[in-house]
């Protein structure tokens, strides 16, 4: 009752999408042959596809909520549906294979007020909320099951498309590193043990590999900032590459070597090449754009120019299975400062 009450609310305050608009691709974004924006206004982000490619599952900052919750829509835009408790925070949510559940994290069950925004007076920072735990939901977003139940951070959960296996980021040993698990929580293995930052993670279409962001192979973390931080609940994500490695933890190697923040990996439908963001190509390290690379790290090709002034984003990009569409998240036709809106792209191959 409470959800569709606060579905309601959202639906008479206009948050809702009532179509897609098509907008115009930027000069140099050859690869979209057409590009529609879902939603307007708010903070939306983390956009990605049902297993049948009808709907989408994301994050939404908007009236009333103080922090992002996750909202279910067509790939149209149309239906945009609260479907996490509307309480705490949420992050990272993503479709099971069958498009009957849902995994998501959030913090509801430590407090109904959402965790504070991180400390900006240390620059820019993401948070690590230790409250965020992995949840199993149905997809209306009944039945929220807990997958993870302990203490400190579990999040940024993605599935193989196999259907067998969970891969996320956890705390539990004492630094950010990925693990996966089976879909009822059991079966858990630690992937990566190097400290630094490991997060981001998704899974190939055949489900045999895995992406992620992670800080170069030479870069030794522990002569930074970095654990000092994360006693904080803090991470600074300015020197972050792209990795991969097999779905059992094996073969890890280094995709990218930019020295830069590039980060929301995700797999070509060929599993070959990788699409993601980063802010390479601005000096400045303010405009994050997004990129097709090999997986071997060769083939580089900027695929987004949004280069207005002031802190440009495109990111979180996610195919369909066939590789005609890619959505992904951007501030481009921003109708007031800092808001992210979901666009897909039809993509020329």
């Amino acid at each position: 009752m409470r959800r569709a009450l606060l579905g309601a609310l959202l639906l008479g305050m206009g948050c809702a999408g009532s179509g897609p608009v098509r907008v115009e691709p930027f000069p140099g974004e050859r690869r979209f042959a057409g590009l529609r924006q879902l939603t307007f206004g708010g903070e939306n982000a983390e956009a990605y596809w049902s297993f049948d490619f009808t709907s989408l599952v994301f994050q939404s900052t908007r009236p009333p909520f103080t922090a992002d919750q996750i909202f279910t829509m067509g790939a149209d835009g149309s239906r945009q549906t609260l479907v996490s408790t509307g309480k705490g925070r949420t992050t990272c949510a993503y479709y099971l294979p069958g498009d009957k559940k849902i995994l998501y994290a959030s913090t509801h069950a430590a407090s109904d007020a959402p965790p504070p925004p991180p400390d900006r007076s240390q620059g820019y920072v993401w948070p690590i909320h230790a409250e965020y735990e992995i949840y199993l939901a149905d997809a209306d977003g009944g039945n929220p099951v807990n997958l993870t139940r302990r203490r400190g951070y579990d999040a940024e959960a993605t599935v193989s498309p196999l259907g067998d296996r969970i891969v996320f980021t956890s705390m539990r040993d004492g630094d950010l590193d990925l693990y996966s698990m089976k879909l009822d929580g059991s079966g858990v293995r630690r992937l990566t043990d190097r400290p630094g930052y490991d997060g981001g993670a998704f899974f190939s279409w055949d489900g045999r590999k895995i992406v992620w962001r992670a800080p170069a192979e030479d870069d030794d973390v522990t002569k930074g900032d970095y654990a000092a931080l994360l006693a904080r609940g803090l991470v600074r994500p300015s020197r972050l590459e792209i990795w991969v490695m097999d779905a059992d933890g094996s073969n890890k190697r280094q995709v990218t070597r930019f020295g830069k923040a590039s980060f929301a990996p995700f797999w070509h439908p060929d599993d070959r090449r990788i699409i993601f963001s980063s802010n390479l190509g601005d000096p400045k390290g303010r405009n994050f754009d997004l990129y097709l690379i090999a997986e071997d790290g060769t083939g580089l090709e900027r695929v987004t120019f949004f280069e207005r002034a002031g802190d440009d984003f495109d990111g979180f990009p996610m195919f369909d299975r066939e590789g005609k569409r890619l959505v992904f998240c951007s501030n481009r036709r921003n109708a007031h400062p800092n808001e992210t809106n979901v666009f897909i792209a039809d993509w020329r191959e």
